[in-house]
């Protein structure tokens, strides 16, 4: 029991860790713009709002939003529910999808992900046939859990909205001589806005909110930590992006099996992502000492 609840902690942290790195590029970018009483202050009280407040309240907030008639003490007892489960999944696997279609990225599988990359124009095409097959078979169980799949779906593209802004007010924010309280700002708006994946993907590691808040707490303080000392090493594996969003893709499929009945052991998640996240870690080891060698 102690050491599920162990590697379930560890596995949320590496988890939320990796699949936040472009987040903390971002972080470092723009508090390398700002003042120090300003960069003090993010990194502060900053991380309080980012462990505590988003969170730790986001995982409260989704499963009472799923089914408010739950108290507090149902809710830290791992009350969940299909329709919750099935809109994470939908989530998580257009998330993984677009990435694969039409984001650029360091090829860690050339082949497949070139492929894929040239067939960028199917994306929406792939996503939407996807979203009818899923919500078809989710009405065989229970009419909201094809509601929970669409609901999946908005939120996919509500807060790839926020993302996509986000990258043009940085690149407004970096060459404009904007105040620090508007960084500060953007900064945690941006905080909020990645900090939903880790959350979402949370619910495929376990359904008690306490180990969430261990595993996505420590994650978000290591997050910190990076920013702060050694992002720009970090920035030369190149293919952690890579395992995180494969990651990603596996604990997408296995929330919507979850929700259609499929017994998973809570283990599956964390190994899963320890072995995907090792290789390509490892990958990019490869890449960064053959450029040395060079």
């Amino acid at each position: 029991m102690i050491f599920s609840a162990l590697l379930t902690v560890l596995g949320l942290s590496l988890f939320e860790t990796i699949s936040s790195v472009d987040n903390a590029i971002i972080n470092a970018e723009v508090l390398s713009t700002m003042g120090a009483r300003a960069r003090k202050w993010f990194l502060t009280w900053g991380i309080l709002i980012a462990v505590f407040l988003v969170r730790g309240f986001l995982p409260f907030f989704i499963i009472w939003g799923f089914n408010p008639t739950l108290s507090i003490s149902q809710i830290l007892s791992a009350a969940w529910s299909p329709i919750l489960l099935v809109a994470g999944g939908v989530f998580l696997l257009f998330l993984f999808l677009h990435w694969l279609f039409l984001e650029d990225k360091h090829l860690g599988l050339p082949k497949a992900e070139k492929f894929f990359l040239a067939q960028g124009v199917w994306f929406y095409a792939v996503v939407s046939v996807l979203l009818a097959l899923i919500s078809w078979f989710a009405l065989q169980q229970n009419n909201l859990m094809a509601f929970g799949a669409v609901v999946g779906s908005s939120l996919f593209f509500i807060t790839h909205g926020f993302k996509q802004n986000a990258e043009e007010q940085e690149k407004k924010l970096l060459s404009s001589a904007r105040s620090d309280l508007s960084k500060l700002f953007f900064l945690e708006i941006i905080d909020t806005t990645f900090s939903i994946d880790g959350v979402l993907g949370a619910f495929a590691f376990t359904l008690s909110v306490p180990l969430i808040l261990l595993g996505n707490g420590l994650g978000a303080f290591i997050v910190r930590e990076l920013t702060i000392r050694n992002i720009e090493h970090i920035k030369k594996y190149v293919y952690l992006k890579n395992g995180a969003m494969y990651s990603i893709l596996v604990l997408g499929i296995i929330m919507i099996l979850h929700s259609f009945g499929f017994d998973i052991p809570e283990y599956v998640s964390p190994v899963c992502t320890f072995i995907i996240i090792g290789f390509f870690f490892w990958k990019s080891k490869l890449h960064f000492n053959s450029k040395n060698v060079i």
